[in-house]
């Protein structure tokens, strides 16, 4: 039996989470940005610069502002993992229980945006793109039969967090022209476990790790204002490869002086913004890219490849309107599309489908500078049939479907 082969698939499906902490988008993507933006879907958050959360996605967007800003809150992430008509070993397997993971995680992110004069603006903040979490209960698939793995194999525990640090600056051409840019440090820990259920030392446990590291990416961005109503926002942010390392072991073998290496996707995003004429009406939408298909294969610093997996390029387009009600209240509402970076390789340990977000906000402007944001975005998974096989041959075949409930709240200070 080939041991550095064995469980490879589930090994995938553990560590391409790796750097992560509540998924919410297609792949393992986390839309948590601000409370503001989840009001609306995210649409047109390339371009609109309601506050200093802008810089997250674009930071030529920070020429906008007339004075330093500051903005800090926190997204609550409350998801509703099914997995359902599991068949493993075929018709003549021992039965597996359906499986409901639900889990609740808080979100927080904080940013600041210094005007230095009418040209120059500078930022920083502290927020996450990426995240997942989808941990099943111990025994999964029953006790073993024999010599044979269980199920217990493909499920396991996924408890994964990551941090970005960015520093952005913005630079005003003329009127109608800025551009920005700036660092991301992305700082991310996690533990992963897998359970063979085979009652032999050393071969009990598939996977077993708790590792972290640290990767350093880049993004830049161009703002377009038509006029004082119209403007348009592009920006393109480069993820690095997380390089981590800490305790490892596999199939009984400790590799913690190996690195796992895990690309994270780059994304490009394209808003538009646009205040109708004698209305107290916008509208705003965006279109998003995201590189998943940069996940060929899963390799380690030691030169294993652990397994192929051939995820896709993922895609979100939104669409959301903000109504201002008065100079206390603004009203805002959104839609969004977003396509699954999963394609013919499916897992149950990360659950993966199309998804649409319906979502509504409102902001409350206090004292001039002063405003507190609410937002709430109800995500829709679809079914997704799972095939999967281990190395001794055996299938495991499932639904699985996953829905979300986001609720957000931040303050934000004009100087």
């Amino acid at each position: 039996m080939n041991k550095k082969r064995l469980f490879s698939k589930t090994l995938l499906a553990a560590t391409i989470t790796l750097a992560t902490q509540q998924a919410t988008a297609a792949g393992f993507q986390l839309n948590a940005q601000s409370a503001t933006g989840l009001g609306r879907a995210f649409a047109g958050d390339a371009v609109i610069a309601d506050n200093a959360s802008v810089m997250s996605r674009n930071a030529a967007a920070m020429a906008l502002f007339d004075s330093s800003q500051f903005s800090g809150g926190v997204n609550y992430i409350k998801t509703d993992i099914d997995v359902t008509d599991i068949n493993y070993m075929g018709s003549g397997g021992p039965s597996v229980a359906d499986a409901n993971n639900g889990s609740g995680t808080p979100v927080p992110n904080i940013y600041y945006v210094h005007r230095l004069n009418d040209q120059w603006a500078f930022g920083a903040g502290i927020y996450s793109n990426f995240g997942t979490e989808n941990n099943f209960d111990s025994g999964f698939g029953g006790a073993p039969t024999g010599m044979a793995p269980t199920a217990e194999q493909f499920a396991g525990t996924t408890e994964i967090k990551s941090i970005n640090y960015a520093l952005t600056v913005s630079y005003r051409i003329n009127e109608q022209f800025s551009i920005g840019g700036g660092l991301d440090i992305v700082q991310g820990s996690g533990k992963l476990k897998r359970d063979t259920g085979l009652p032999v030392p050393g071969m009990d446990k598939a996977l077993d790790i708790e590792a972290d590291g640290v990767g350093l990416g880049w993004n830049l961005g161009a703002v377009y204002e038509l006029d004082e109503r119209n403007r348009f926002g592009f920006a393109y942010h480069y993820s690095p490869e997380i390089e981590a390392d800490g305790d490892m072991y596999y199939i009984g073998a400790d590799i913690s002086n190996d690195k796992l290496l895990m690309p994270l996707p780059s994304m490009a995003e394209f808003s538009g913004y646009h205040e109708i004429k004698d209305t107290k009406f916008a509208v705003h939408y965006s279109v998003q890219w995201i590189g998943w298909s940069s996940f060929d294969e899963l390799n380690t610093s030691g030169g294993t490849t652990l397994n192929e997996y051939k995820w896709q390029d993922g895609m979100h387009y939104s669409i959301g309107g903000t109504y201002f009600l008065n100079d206390a209240w603004t009203l805002r509402a959104g839609y969004m599309y977003d396509t699954a970076a999963q394609d013919k390789k499916t897992s149950i340990s990360v659950p993966d489908s199309d998804r649409q977000w319906l979502s509504a906000g409102v902001s409350y402007h206090f004292q001039k500078k002063h405003t507190v944001d609410f937002g709430f975005t109800y995500l829709m998974g679809d079914d997704v049939s799972v095939t999967e096989t281990d190395d001794f041959g055996q299938t495991l075949t499932a639904t699985t479907h996953a829905d979300a409930i986001l609720a957000g709240v931040q303050y934000s200070y004009s100087f």
